[in-house]
């Protein structure tokens, strides 16, 4: 008789033993299909000259770490030249109503009457 601990155990080996199995036939398919990748250079073909491992790593990595430094610049660089904090956790700008009055909203003019436009969104019920 087995017991309930037993149980999750044998699933979990059965588990295992498939896995391992499936990954061990992945392994063997994909080196068996990597096979003809080592061949010669068929007759009539041009042979390219070698390239130089220093200048294929410079242009590997010289091309992402360009790209990456021109996309912090655009993103970092106008609110450093506006003299805007750019640390992580900085208390935000007040007052960014662009082209908006110099007060701040508790500041604004209250509706003087029913047809005043000054204040609120005009909204009737």
């Amino acid at each position: 008789m087995t017991s309930a601990a037993s149980r999750p155990t044998r699933l979990l080996r059965r588990l295992l033993a498939t896995t391992s199995l499936v990954l061990g036939v992945a392994l063997a398919a994909a080196l068996a299909a990597a096979g003809p990748a080592s061949a010669d250079v068929p007759e009539g073909w041009s042979d390219p000259a070698a390239v130089d491992p220093l200048h294929a790593a410079l242009i590997i990595s010289a091309i992402p770490i360009g790209l990456a430094l021109v996309l912090v610049a655009l993103v970092y660089l106008p609110p450093l030249l506006r003299g805007e904090s750019v640390r992580p956790g900085a208390p935000e700008i007040s007052n960014q109503w662009l082209g908006g009055p110099s007060r701040s909203a508790g500041e604004l003019a209250a509706p003087d009457g029913d047809d005043s436009q000054a204040g609120g969104a005009s909204a009737r019920w």
